[in-house]
């Protein structure tokens, strides 16, 4: 991707948006955005109860605790399982590789459609979340040598298990954009943008926070402004 594409996508996609769990904002603005992995290092989660959360399918949220730390929640990942994962995984990778790495990473989605598709989608409907809406041109900047992109749903294999593997997240600098420039609309050309570990200086760049329920924002938690 050259300068001038990523100008453009980040011209088409002035803001990112993370969907977290309720209540979580707190925690977050205190301890940083941090992927599960690096929040099981804060919470000191080890052995078992570690490998079992980082490298098997989740079918349900795990809390998790600290005796000097509020309560945390790793989140489920009902839109995937291991079976169509055997089915659509390249370079063999198994479905424990593909669990750690998006483990390792926070994600964001670069449209609101896409947010809002995941809000409405029937395991999340009905539940409040804290949704984190992110300068995008301010992460970038500050995080561009941590930052992957990735041109579909990494986190998702149904109804189809669509190919993926080690070359399915590229950074900046390599991302094919050009190529998705000619196959897709603007604001589709790139899906998700991810940060290893996790981004310890979310504050600095989150422009609001909202409580949602499905499409519906049901206050205002957080503004920059």
């Amino acid at each position: 991707m050259t300068e001038a594409e990523l100008e453009e996508l980040l011209n088409d996609c002035p803001v990112l948006y993370h969907m977290a769990e309720r209540d979580s904002w707190k925690s977050i603005s205190k301890h940083g955005l941090l992927s599960t992995s690096a929040l099981l290092d804060l919470y000191e989660v080890n052995g078992a109860e570690r490998s079992s959360i980082e490298s098997s399918h989740r079918p349900t949220s795990n809390p998790i605790e600290s005796p000097t730390l509020e309560g945390a929640v790793i989140r489920d990942q009902k839109p995937m399982s291991d079976s169509s994962l055997r089915k659509c995984l390249n370079d063999n990778l198994t479905p424990s590789d593909w669990y750690r790495m998006l483990n390792s990473r926070v994600f964001f989605w670069l449209t609101e459609e896409r947010l809002l598709r995941l809000l409405g989608a029937r395991a999340y409907k009905n539940l409040e979340h804290d949704v984190l809406v992110v300068n995008s041109q301010s992460l970038v900047e500050r995080h561009y040598d941590d930052i992957w992109l990735c041109p579909m749903n990494s986190g998702n294999t149904r109804p189809f298990p669509h190919p993926r593997g080690v070359s399915t997240f590229q950074r900046i600098r390599d991302y094919p954009y050009k190529d998705w420039r000619k196959k897709r609309k603007r604001g589709e050309r790139a899906v998700e943008l991810c940060v290893d570990g996790g981004v310890y200086d979310i504050v600095d760049h989150v422009h609001e926070v909202r409580r949602m329920s499905g499409a519906e924002a049901i206050k205002l938690i957080y503004s920059a402004q």
